[in-house]
């Protein structure tokens, strides 16, 4: 059996790492979309929980492709 490895994709063309914040409450499950930097899940985390005060976890969802190759 051969030996693999697995590494984050930084070949030109990979998909961008994207990030999103997902509200906790199990009645609720919304999500922001998924944005190529912070700024756009974190302001919709606050204005979800301005929205709805009893909302106040959040979790991340960051998306980030690996590639696997063969050890030589």
């Amino acid at each position: 059996m051969a030996d693999w490895k697995i590494t984050p994709d930084r070949e030109p063309g990979s998909e961008p790492v994207t990030h999103a914040m997902q509200c906790a409450r199990p009645e609720c499950l919304e999500k922001s979309d998924a944005s190529g930097g912070w700024e756009a899940p974190l302001s919709w985390a606050l204005t979800h929980s301005g929205r709805n005060p009893s909302h106040t976890s959040y979790r991340e969802i960051i998306t980030r492709m690996y590639r696997t190759e063969m050890v030589p």
